[in-house]
């Protein structure tokens, strides 16, 4: 797979931004604890679909300590909707324990930490340091590892190796949104089974070799 060179990674990024300036989550949140849990519901589920079922859950429950008092059983209820639901709802009732028990009740800043808690993983990590606290990580979902492969971005076999090669490329003046940008351009333009390449702004500097043209 050939590489995107630097000036293109520098123009691709510049033109995302001109398009998006301040890029957001779609996940709704109220806080970093409400915001953990929603992204750890979000594995393998719609930020829609998860969406839908916090809509409710989030006005009685924005603490570990509010979680633990509502139970299991009636966060399953919350949750039902949502793929894989009852191992998530487990998951969620003791990272909520181990936050009160270890860390005040409040989300820890560290990835190790946020590491070592039920149900969260590296990606999961990622996306919370990001966008609670404002750290310049890239959390690799299925889009981005579709559109860093697909466009010669940051080509590699696995998650990580993405990861890391995104690390090392995207320029520093873009890297605190660069997670949201790419999400956003897998989602809506750069899709797995038919990119919208006509309607890509950053469509010439993609390397992608099956690009779709206009109909």
């Amino acid at each position: 797979m050939p590489l995107m060179k630097k000036p293109a990674i520098e123009e691709f990024f510049r033109r995302l931004q001109k398009a998006l300036p301040e890029p957001e989550t779609e996940l709704q949140y109220h806080n970093p604890y409400t915001l953990l849990v929603a992204v750890v519901l979000s594995a393998q589920a719609t930020d829609k679909g998860v969406n839908k079922a916090t809509e409710k859950l989030f006005k009685i429950v924005d603490t570990p300590q509010k979680m633990v008092k509502l139970g299991l059983g009636k966060l399953t209820d919350h949750i039902k909707t949502i793929g894989l639901y009852r191992n998530k709802a487990k998951n969620v009732i003791a990272l909520s324990e181990q936050l009160i028990a270890q860390h005040g009740g409040e989300v820890p800043r560290s990835r190790e930490a946020l590491e070592a808690l039920p149900g969260v993983g590296r990606k999961t990590a990622n996306v919370v340091l990001n966008v609670a606290f404002g750290e310049p990580t890239i959390a690799v979902d299925t889009h981005i590892f579709r559109v860093s492969n697909r466009t010669g971005l940051a080509p590699g076999k696995n998650v990580l190796e993405v990861e890391q090669k995104l690390e090392k490329r995207v320029p520093e003046a873009f890297r605190l949104h660069a997670h949201h940008w790419l999400i956003l351009h897998g989602r809506y333009v750069c899709k797995a089974r038919k990119p919208d390449c006509p309607a890509c702004p950053v469509s010439d500097l993609c390397l992608f070799k099956g690009k779709t043209v206009a109909a």
